[in-house]
């Protein structure tokens, strides 16, 4: 995948609706990976998006979070956190795999899968516009507002 391609997956949301890339064309969309629901890094992440919401929406941009966790998981933490975006699950790693985003780790001496932190921006055609890949999860929120504002 690179800079100006088109991309299109489809996934099950929080609420168990199949949701996919392409119907969102005509808005920027920012697509979020995240390594685990409810986990420290994740929620510092998913809840800076929370609260720049309502800014992102106003830019008429479109966010999606997506993790390796199943339906439920997803739902457990949008209801804890009062996250009003789309979360997605992909528990069999299609799209994470798709976006080269699955890496072998190890933790405590065993193996472990891991997903790498990542976001995605696409322009209202539904081109890749910009990447950015071992994110931060502190402030990059707002890093993400700044581009949409700029996106076309």
């Amino acid at each position: 995948m690179q800079i100006g391609d088109q991309v299109d997956f489809e996934l099950q949301n929080q609420n168990g609706e199949t949701v996919s890339l392409a119907q969102f064309r005509g808005s920027p969309v920012v697509l979020f990976f995240y390594p685990r629901a409810d986990t420290p890094g994740c929620t510092v992440e998913a809840c800076e998006f929370r609260d720049l919401y309502s800014d992102l929406k106003a830019e008429g941009a479109v966010l999606l979070g997506i993790s390796r966790d199943a339906v439920k998981a997803q739902k457990k933490f949008a209801d804890k956190f009062s996250l009003p975006y789309t979360l997605l699950a992909d528990p069999d790693l299609k799209v994470c795999k798709q976006f080269d985003l699955v890496r072998e780790g190890s933790m405590y001496g065993k193996p472990v899968t891991k997903i790498e932190r990542s976001t995605f921006v696409f322009d209202r055609a539904g081109k890749l516009e910009a990447e950015f890949r071992k994110v931060k999860p502190e402030g990059h929120a707002a890093e993400m507002l700044a581009l949409v504002k700029g996106v076309s």
